[in-house]
């Protein structure tokens, strides 16, 4: 099992940035999917990136393609993300979430973070 915990969420002006990071313990996560969900009120969980660095694959959803970024410090065994231009739209809790293979729903990941909220205001 892996625990992970998000930061890094706040409220920013519409264009502005924010960087998440979620910190992982319990195991390293060179051989899981570390993906980015998000959650707006009354909407289900959508997947925002996805990565698996030991596959070399990433996976970004259409509306953050070109603005949001997934990394990962493995010095601090913390997966990052880097949203950029962001819109009012992109308000919602966000969470880090750990999963075996490479999968975009949520049901294929069974280890989640509690949630950091951002909020885009107009």
């Amino acid at each position: 099992q892996v625990q992970l915990v998000e930061s890094g969420g706040g409220l920013v002006q519409t264009g502005g940035s924010l960087r998440l990071s979620c910190a992982a313990s319990g195991r390293t996560f060179n051989n899981y999917a570390m993906a980015w969900f998000r959650q707006a009120p009354g909407k289900e969980r959508e997947i925002v990136a996805v990565a698996n660095w030991s596959r070399g694959s990433t996976y970004y959803a259409d509306f953050v393609k070109g603005r949001f970024t997934i990394s990962r410090d493995n010095a601090k065994n913390t997966v990052l993300l880097q949203m950029n231009s962001l819109k009012p739209e992109d308000t919602a809790v966000y969470y880090c979430a750990a999963g075996r293979g490479f999968p975009r729903e949520a049901h294929g990941y069974s280890d989640w973070g509690q949630g950091t909220q951002v909020t885009v205001s107009s």
